[in-house]
């Protein structure tokens, strides 16, 4: 896949049914933290973090939580170090993050304010991170979003679970459906809702499938992340792009870039 499409996914529509969106956006956290897809990037983010000697990541766009609670503990075992995480999205979901939050000894804390990635308040120090949602942006706004960073001097690193290949759109169409019916029971914390809007009504598989499919075509490619990254005027910053290879045959595409 070396194009990208914008398309548009259900969960960024402001009539697509909030509790729907949560329960999708639930399925992924677990997903991705039972596959452990974020996993081979924590010694590149481990590596930029000791670069910066930095503990503290600001977390943008952070959704359910993705599978940021298995990228905190997996820093922490491999480094020896104590590191604290704020969660922050223009939507916050409070619920996932108070539960992220006891799930982590309140290493993970949040903000309850809508936080925009393109104009972080300045109070809201630490190295930045976007898992699974720089896709989301279009090109200018996705550029605003490295733009900020680099204006107030802060680290940020981009993480998409997927290496953008045509082969994983068969592991969404073929096998998403039915581990999310596998896992539903599973993910917590529980709700009714989800149960209904999978087994009965099935709005989540199906919502997870079509939004999965149009993530790989909207992601961006190292390409263009070179691009937006050129366009910065950022000399004094340090750049690394590329994908590192999951234990599934899949990749995570990454950008990371501090000051140097």
């Amino acid at each position: 896949m070396r194009h990208r499409w914008q398309l548009f996914e259900l969960e960024d529509q402001t009539w697509f049914p909030h509790v729907v969106r949560q329960g999708m956006m639930d399925v992924l956290r677990f997903l991705i933290t039972g596959l452990g897809i974020y996993k081979p990037v924590v010694p590149l983010l481990r590596k930029a973090l000791r670069h910066q000697n930095q503990n503290h990541l600001v977390d943008l766009c952070s959704g359910a939580g993705g599978g940021i609670l298995q990228v905190w503990q997996e820093l922490e075992r491999t480094s020896g170090q104590r590191h604290t995480i704020t969660l922050t999205d223009k939507f916050p979901n409070v619920e996932a993050y108070r539960y992220l939050a006891a799930q982590s000894g309140q290493a993970l804390t949040y903000t309850p304010d809508a936080v925009d990635a393109t104009a972080v308040p300045e109070h809201l120090e630490g190295f930045r991170t976007v898992f699974s949602a720089f896709h989301h942006f279009s090109p200018a706004t996705a550029q605003a979003i490295l733009a900020d960073a680099v204006r107030q001097n802060q680290g940020i690193g981009i993480f998409e679970g997927a290496g953008k290949k045509w082969y994983e759109l068969l592991l969404v169409w073929l096998v998403f459906p039915w581990l999310i019916l596998l896992i539903t029971p599973f993910i917590r914390p529980f709700k009714w809702s989800r149960l209904f809007f999978t087994y009965l009504l099935p709005l989540i598989p199906l919502g997870t499938v079509w939004d999965g499919t149009v993530s790989l075509f909207r992601m961006y490619t190292p390409q263009h992340l070179q691009q937006m990254v050129n366009q910065l005027n950022a000399p004094h910053y340090t750049w690394q792009i590329g994908r590192a290879r999951h234990w599934s045959g899949t990749g995570v595409l990454y950008l990371i870039g501090f000051p140097s």
